[in-house]
């Protein structure tokens, strides 16, 4: 996968899971982008745990596991950036 597509993956990942899950995030485009892209490995990864996919343990996942991926991630980032 390119470097140009996985921006665009990980944009429309990113901004998809961020209207799915209300809230204000603090974050521009750029935290947007990096957390679609991350949300794509991590719904790779749990593609392949679940279906057993190919021998890689980290692999990009589709546009739908992408925003999987994206809302565990934004679930996560959001208990962890919790004021005290």
């Amino acid at each position: 996968m390119g470097i140009i597509s996985m921006i665009v993956v990980g944009l429309i990942a990113g901004l998809i899971a961020r209207a799915i899950m209300p809230g204000a995030d603090p974050m521009g485009w750029i935290g947007t982008i990096l957390l679609g892209i991350v949300g794509s490995f991590v719904g790779g990864y749990l593609a392949k745990v679940l279906f057993h996919g190919s021998d890689s343990p980290f692999e990009p996942a589709g546009i739908v596991g992408s925003i999987i991926g994206a809302l565990i991630v934004l679930f996560i980032y959001r208990r962890v950036k919790r004021p005290a």
